[in-house]
Formats: structure tokens, sequence, C-alpha cells
């Protein structure tokens, strides 16, 4: 998978549209308990991503594989990025592209 968007969520989840259109929910919360996470519990911290493409990664150095996020996120039905394409949500952070 190739990661066109994502919009990391104050609640530590992360709206994940892929270049093939597909949309789904990641949860990063089971990570924050891992050290590389950590500083991720700051929600300041959280918002800071980097769409690599086939990666993400937060200023603090953790990162997540495309194929990570693909095989747990939770797909989305299409019209649902029509719905919150800039979810209010997210309002304050940027869209990684």
């Amino acid at each position: 998978m190739r990661i066109q968007e994502v919009y990391p969520t104050t609640d530590h989840t992360l709206l994940v549209i892929a270049e093939d259109g597909r949309i789904g929910l990641f949860d990063v919360t089971p990570y924050l308990h891992d050290e590389a996470f950590a500083d991720l519990k700051d929600r300041a911290a959280f918002m800071q991503i980097c769409n690599g493409t086939y990666f993400i990664e937060w200023d603090c150095g953790a990162d997540l594989s495309a194929d990570t996020i693909e095989a747990r996120w939770q797909l989305q039905p299409a019209a649902y990025a029509e719905q919150c394409l800039i979810p209010e949500w997210a309002a304050g952070s940027a869209a990684a592209r």
C-alpha cells in the first residue's frame, strides 16, 4: 500500500487515505506502551507526522510502515472521505501528504 494522505486525530487515531482510494482508521493507542512511541502520548507530538508514502514517521523518530497500517486499520466506506476529507477532529493539524 502507498499512503496518499494521513490525518492525525486528538484521540491517537490516524485517518489514512491510500493511493488506491481506500480509507481507513488506524488506532495508535496500543503502540503507546512501547518506548519508541512513548513521546506520542503528548498530543502535540502526535500531531507532528510526516508521510513517507510507504511509512509514516513522527518528529520523535517513531514510525509505522504502510504494511503495518494496512494489516490493522479499519476500512471505511468510500463516502467517508467525502464527509470528512479534512476531519473536524483533525482541525489545527495539517494533513501529511
